[in-house]
């Protein structure tokens, strides 16, 4: 039986987060993407709290006239997330790709933060 896109990603992200927990010394960093945009957050999963985030929905990338859910967006909002990250003083966290295969833009995010200096 063929299940849509939609339904095989959620199956995944399902059996990922059965595996994929924050701790208190490795918060998880999980990605969201959409068909135009993509989100990433730093979560703590003991108290349910996102401490950092950012997207491509952000005041600096509103002047972007291109297709925000592209790669070079991606690695702008990962390099976004590090730095962010970095001022709250988180270092080590576990990436939770929800689903998504680690390709294109999510692969983007994820070099560009480890690149600025998270450590995953």
């Amino acid at each position: 039986m063929a299940e849509s896109r939609k339904e095989g990603i959620l199956r995944r992200h399902k059996r990922i987060r059965k595996t994929v927990t924050g701790t208190p010394e490795r918060l998880r960093l999980s990605v969201f993407r959409s068909l135009n945009h993509i989100y990433a957050q730093i979560v703590d999963d003991l108290k349910g709290h996102t401490l950092v985030n950012a997207s491509s929905l952000d005041k600096q990338f509103q002047d972007m006239k291109s297709h925000k859910g592209n790669m070079k967006t991606a690695q702008l909002v990962g390099e976004l997330l590090a730095k962010r990250a970095l001022e709250k003083g988180i270092k080590k966290v576990v990436f939770d790709r929800s689903g998504y295969p680690y390709h294109g833009s999510v692969k983007a995010l994820a070099e560009s933060s480890r690149a600025t200096g998270l450590e995953f």
